[in-house]
């Protein structure tokens, strides 16, 4: 079965089913740099993967809903938080975020890499995602910008959005958001065969009105 006739579901389990690990465990650096600070309070991690974020923001003090399409991948993330000794101020949730978004409001809502093969609507996820925030609250979305250096045949198909392309798309109301950072940033990034190379993601973090 060809990638494209897999569900996003049915991929990512068999993709962190691969191997034990699939990700390095520590969260991810632009989360570090733009949440460090903030005062502690509801956040939600959008394909949280095996928990590397949802981990370090509990420890930080949040209450986080740690959300994945991949039950593979939620029962792994629940063991490193058992491990971490934050279970309790994490509680993860399947979904497939392409037809369901959880309910509620959240004074941090964080969307890493939220790429994924078989048509996911990312535009309307991300909107979706916006309206999650709570008044004062932040949204946190970092993505790639383009293919690895590594990749010798990119798919000319594919689109990687800019930064102003990610902020545009999310609609956001005239005069009740702040925007804080829409940039690029190089990353250093191990290629599968480990050879060191480089990735050009974006960062956009907005503010909602309190």
């Amino acid at each position: 079965m060809h990638d494209d006739d897999m569900t996003g579901e049915r991929f990512w389990d068999a993709r962190y089913g691969e191997k034990e690990r699939i990700w390095s465990g520590n969260p991810n650096e632009v989360l570090v740099r733009e949440v460090t600070g903030m005062a502690p309070g509801r956040a939600l991690d959008l394909g949280c993967g095996e928990g590397g974020d949802a981990i370090w923001l509990a420890g930080q003090g949040w209450q986080v809903t740690a959300t994945d399409i991949s039950g593979v991948a939620l029962e792994r993330a629940a063991r490193h938080a058992k491990d971490a000794g934050v279970a309790g101020r994490i509680e993860w949730r399947r979904a497939d975020l392409g037809t369901s978004f959880p309910e509620g409001e959240w004074d941090l809502v964080s969307a890493h890499f939220l790429h994924s093969p078989g048509g996911l609507p990312r535009e309307q996820v991300l909107r979706a995602a916006a309206a999650a925030v709570a008044p004062g609250g932040v949204l946190l979305i970092v993505g790639h910008s383009g293919w690895p250096s590594w990749e010798e045949n990119p798919d000319p198909d594919v689109h990687f959005p800019t930064p102003r392309e990610v902020l545009d798309s999310l609609e956001l109301a005239d005069g009740e958001w702040e925007v804080l950072r829409c940039e690029e940033h190089d990353r250093v990034q191990n290629s599968p065969d480990g050879t060191p190379g480089t990735r050009v993601d974006n960062t956009v973090k907005v503010r909602r009105a309190s």
